[in-house]
């Protein structure tokens, strides 16, 4: 019986002596080193040099730092642009080409650079036999018996305005002609076109607009006149503006070019069940706000005005301007 037990634990030998090895193996100096007792007793060495004998006009820092006291004090938030607002819904996304109006004036907004809508113009006055006087590409100008037709790049990075004028008014029959030339067109067809002029498409193109604080009010600066700002503002809140007590548009009255809207502003979507509960208000609330556009040449300038009893933050009414501010990038 002895020998039987002792057979049995000679056989346990090798398989401790494995686990021993392997055990061992995964210590600091074994098989698997542990790399992270490295970073532990971690000494600093030596910085690299470079010889004395070296051209120091081939050499200079990758990334340079400025000192600290170089830096000054920030007085003010720094201007940052913010990203363009997301479209939500195919209702959203431009037609290749859509009209505009403000009272008695209307244009084309073509949703393609002014290089190449310039050409395609260019084809629609040959194709209409129409007897060309002047051309002025730096301003985007084409002058006829019948008319004159101009291109401008749009708000809307990308797009481009086309106006056709007889004695300084619009034209519908000119208009409707060029729309419905211009949809007989696609975008891949306009990006094709090799005789595209570059003088044109360099109309306008340091237009941007800026977000800028005023105490407790925030406004947004555009560079562009005021009717086609309201103009393109009008398009496409009509089209955003339609969720039911979330946004709605009330009114958009184009003679103080201003919009009155009903909207829900993100802290009150984003209040929690908590919050709701130990406040006044038991349910979310919308209320109502005041866009107003005001004109002062080649600018013009956007702030959003409570016209309700509820707070109205200076974060609301970034919020709200960067979703209008969205419209025309």
């Amino acid at each position: 019986m002895s020998s039987v037990l002792e057979k049995r634990a000679l056989k346990w030998i090798p398989l401790a002596l494995a686990t021993t090895l392997v055990v061992s193996g995964c210590a600091r100096d074994g098989f698997y080193h542990d790399r992270n007792l490295d970073y532990a007793d971690i000494e600093l060495g030596e910085p690299l040099m470079l010889p004395d004998t070296r051209d120091p006009r081939r050499y200079g820092d990758a990334l340079p730092i400025p000192r600290a006291d170089m830096l000054g004090s920030v007085e003010q938030v720094a201007d940052i642009r913010p990203p363009q607002a997301m479209r939500v819904g195919r209702s959203m996304q431009p037609e290749f080409v859509e009209r505009r109006e403000v009272g008695d004036e209307a244009w084309l907004v073509i949703n393609a650079a002014p290089a190449d809508v310039w050409p395609q113009l260019e084809d629609f006055i040959r194709s209409r036999g129409l007897n060309v006087t002047a051309v002025d590409a730096n301003r985007g100008r084409v002058d006829t018996d019948q008319g004159q037709f101009l291109l401008q790049r749009a708000l809307r990075a990308g797009s481009s305005e086309v106006r056709c004028e007889q004695g300084g008014r619009s034209s519908s029959d000119c208009l409707d002609a060029l729309q419905s030339y211009f949809e007989g067109r696609s975008a891949s067809a306009s990006n094709s076109t090799s005789a595209a002029s570059w003088q044109a498409q360099r109309m306008n193109e340091s237009d941007a607009l800026a977000f800028r604080q005023q105490g407790e009010r925030w406004e947004v600066v555009i560079p562009q006149p005021v009717e086609r700002v309201w103009a393109e503002i009008k398009h496409f809140i009509e089209q955003d503006f339609t969720v039911e007590g979330e946004r709605n548009l009330l009114e958009a009255n184009v003679n103080d070019y201003s919009f009155l809207v009903n909207y829900m502003t993100l802290s009150e979507r984003n209040r929690n069940p908590l919050q709701i509960v130990f406040s006044a208000d038991v349910r979310q609330m919308s209320q109502d706000i005041r866009l107003e556009l005001n004109g002062n040449g080649d600018e013009t300038v956007l702030r959003a005005i409570n016209a309700s009893e509820r707070d109205f933050t200076a974060d609301d009414q970034r919020e709200l301007l960067e979703r209008i501010a969205g419209y025309l990038r």
